[in-house]
């Protein structure tokens, strides 16, 4: 009998100095199960925010209106974009006032060099090619910016039938996508192909929430639903049921759809047939 609860004794303080030696935080990703289990909501204050459980890197760039890729690359966070709680995540690139002062400087000598030999010459022969410059360089942004849109394109369908009761807004606390209403139950479809970022309720204002990620520069979102269908990471595809239409944290039944070009708002009327 002695024997037995020595060997007991032996097995359990193992078993202990096993668990405390092991000090590294679980991810994220392994914590959160894509049902609406989260507690707490993003709350995106100041240049930083401290990531809890429940939370994805994906649903912080969304809350922060920042294209994911910017956040993993400020935070050095490699694919597929693991975090972990507590881990703080900085929203802005840190400030280098000695770099910011170093181009000044060089901008101040061209503009001084050119005060110089501009003496004998009149101001308008200086002022065309700084006009032809800023023209052509406009003009080479639009043209990668439509090349941009033409190598990302989605195939968009209607994500819920209903009346659409709200729409989209430029105005900067505008409305950012497209209010679909119909009764309680009304299935949620994914507007394209996809994979689930994000399925929980940690974002203010949006209530149950799915994010899917289409392209490297498109996400869509579909709020306020009664009940989730699928869980992060999950592969759907266009037209495939992915909730409940439903009214958590709004005043009424119905979808919320955005539609995010590299973190930003897009008017998703502009994409739908």
């Amino acid at each position: 009998m002695y024997k037995s609860q020595v060997i007991i004794s032996i097995c359990l303080s193992g078993l202990l100095v096993a668990c405390s030696s092991n000090h590294t935080p679980a991810p994220v990703t392994t914590l959160h199960s894509g049902k609406t289990t989260s507690s707490h909501k993003i709350n995106i204050n100041g240049s930083s925010y401290k990531v809890k459980k429940g939370d994805t890197l994906f649903a912080i760039a969304f809350s922060a209106n920042k294209d994911v890729r910017t956040l993993a690359q400020i935070n050095k966070i490699k694919p597929p974009y693991t975090i972990y709680p507590n881990q703080i995540i900085r929203l802005e690139y840190p400030k280098n006032k000695n770099k910011k002062n170093t181009k000044y400087t060089k901008v101040n000598h061209k503009s001084q060099s050119l005060k110089q030999k501009s003496n004998k010459s009149p101001k308008k022969e200086l002022d065309k090619p700084n006009q032809r410059e800023y023209v052509q360089r406009q003009a080479t942004q639009k043209s990668s910016s439509t090349k941009a849109l033409y190598n990302n394109k989605v195939l968009w369908k209607w994500p819920a039938e209903g009346k659409v009761t709200r729409h989209f807004s430029v105005k900067e606390n505008g409305y950012k996508g497209l209010e679909i209403s119909n009764k309680p139950g009304t299935s949620v479809k994914a507007a394209a192909g996809g994979v689930v970022v994000y399925a929980g309720s940690a974002l203010r204002g949006y209530g149950n929430l799915i994010i899917l990620k289409h392209t490297d520069d498109y996400l869509s979102a579909y709020a306020h639903n009664a009940k989730l269908l699928v869980r992060e990471q999950q592969k759907v595809k266009v037209g495939e049921k992915i909730a409940e239409m439903g009214s958590t944290d709004a005043s009424k039944t119905a979808l919320r759809f955005e539609i995010r070009f590299k973190g930003q708002a897009v008017n998703p009327a502009k994409y739908l047939p």
